[in-house]
């Protein structure tokens, strides 16, 4: 199986049970080794109070995108840590994109940056922190 293949399968293992995303509206436009790109189009029920789109919903955009990076390889990962830095505001019927890519990668541990955009526009910037737990998102032939 190409590296290529594995990261596909791995993906299709986790959005399988991923309701969260899912609800949500996201869906993963690529995939690769140690890189995943989702999307997900901002609804009036993710609208705060100043008319703006709430920052968690994006934090969980870039969120997702990166725990589909950091999984890429079939093996269990989950984060570690990360932190967000928000750039430009986004609104209502804005189409999001998080693209992660992976910085690093040593032993368990990795690291990965996740730009989030609307456009051409960089409305985030996040960096997640990733740790292997063991086992594997699906069973690979022999």
């Amino acid at each position: 199986m190409t590296p290529e293949e594995t990261a596909r399968r791995s993906a299709d293992a986790m959005w399988a049970g991923d309701r969260a995303s899912q609800a949500l509206g996201m869906t993963i436009t690529d995939v690769g080794p140690g890189r995943a790109t989702v999307s997900m189009p901002l609804r009036a029920d993710m609208v705060n109070g100043h008319a703006i789109g709430h920052g968690g919903f994006t934090f969980t955009l870039a969120d997702t995108a990166f725990a589909f990076a950091c999984n890429s390889y079939n093996r269990s990962t989950v984060a570690a840590g990360a932190s967000i830095r928000f750039r430009a505001p986004t609104r209502e019927g804005d189409l999001l994109v998080a693209e992660a890519v992976e910085r690093e990668r040593s032993g368990r541990d990795g690291t990965y940056d996740v730009t989030v955009r609307r456009g051409d526009t960089v409305v985030a910037e996040f960096e997640g922190r990733s740790k292997e737990i063991g086992g594997t998102l699906f069973e690979e032939e022999s």
